[in-house]
């Protein structure tokens, strides 16, 4: 900042206004300010501006590395954080790195709040996060924890696809649902009570599985290893272990959706792929991210106010991958 300052021919103090976007300096002054700088590589230390004033005006966002639905949220998300007068800071879980290490990256870095995106973390250890810095968990229901949340209307989604399926004829569908994962539990109920709706009971199987492609794959694989009649349809748990089934059966020769319709949940941008071109239910993620993110600002303004839970509606996107049992 001193060599901008020498370079322009002002004073440090001047510069440091320019840089802070304060009154203080004229236009013409302003244009030099930036000139100097960019000819000498300047750039404000944004860590040293942080750690100089009480507040950071960053939010932290946690997120799966390989889910591209968490993609889709961060970048819906950056642009309502401009608009709010906020950076981002991205920290991602991964198989080796859990949430715990994710999340403590983000304090460090003084983050003013925290989004979640699907987070494993237990009820009680996010009550306790929320207590320490304002957090919004996003496609989670906790409503004991005490914290904000947005989700979508899980129940409803899988309602829609299952009313889908039946209306198509099928009878034997069956389900790989998301284990502990966070929106599996509403998923795996909603799953049994459409089977009890539409008569479908004696048919209904879950097999365990989780968020990935290889719980996909997996199933896809017992399925085939039991030799005997496939399901005409399955839900998956989401668009990651619909994508893992989807490759494994087709490799093993079974037509989708000619012997085997499947359907997953999350409407990734990659279902939308033409040789993907997948049926399954849309989160609406822009509305999602937008929600998020000014429950965020309004707990920072507020840290007061009661816990929202934010409930986003969900609708079924019917593309290639399902279609009347074929022996219908």
């Amino acid at each position: 900042m001193a060599d901008v300052a020498a370079r322009v021919g002002v004073s440090r103090a001047l510069v440091s206004l320019v840089f802070r976007d304060e009154p203080g300096a004229s236009n013409q002054t302003r244009e030099r300010v930036f000139q100097a700088a960019a000819e000498l590589g300047y750039r404000p230390d944004s860590a040293a501006r942080v750690l100089a004033r009480n507040h950071s005006r960053v939010l932290g966002v946690t997120l799966t590395v390989r889910n591209p639905f968490h993609a889709d949220l961060v970048e819906r998300i950056y642009p309502v954080a401009e608009q709010l007068g906020y950076d981002i800071l991205i920290s991602a879980t991964a198989p080796s790195r859990d949430e715990r290490k994710s999340v403590e990256a983000l304090m460090g870095h003084r983050c003013e709040a925290l989004v979640l995106l699907g987070p494993d973390t237990e009820d009680a250890a996010l009550a306790e996060l929320g207590g320490r810095i304002p957090i919004v968990v996003v496609g989670r229901r906790i409503p004991e924890a005490g914290v904000d949340t947005v989700h979508t209307a899980e129940a409803k989604g899988v309602r829609q696809a299952m009313d889908h399926l039946a209306e198509l004829g099928h009878r034997s569908i069956l389900h790989i649902d998301g284990g502990n994962a966070p929106g599996a539990k509403e998923r795996r109920g909603a799953y049994r009570a459409a089977m009890r709706k539409h008569g479908l009971s004696e048919h209904a199987r879950v097999l365990r599985g989780d968020h990935t492609e290889e719980s996909g794959a997996r199933a896809a694989r017992l399925l085939l290893a039991e030799q005997a009649e496939l399901p005409t349809a399955i839900l998956a748990s989401n668009d990651r272990c619909a994508m893992g089934l989807l490759d494994a059966l087709r490799r093993a020769g079974v037509e989708v959706p000619g012997q085997v319709s499947v359907v997953g949940y999350d409407d990734s941008h990659v279902a939308h792929f033409s040789h993907i071109d997948l049926t399954t239910v849309h989160q609406d993620s822009d509305r999602m991210a937008e929600y998020a993110v000014r429950a965020l600002v309004n707990r920072i303004a507020d840290p007061n106010q009661q816990p929202q839970e934010l409930v986003l509606d969900a609708k079924l996107i019917v593309r290639g991958t399902t279609a009347p049992p074929r022996n219908q």
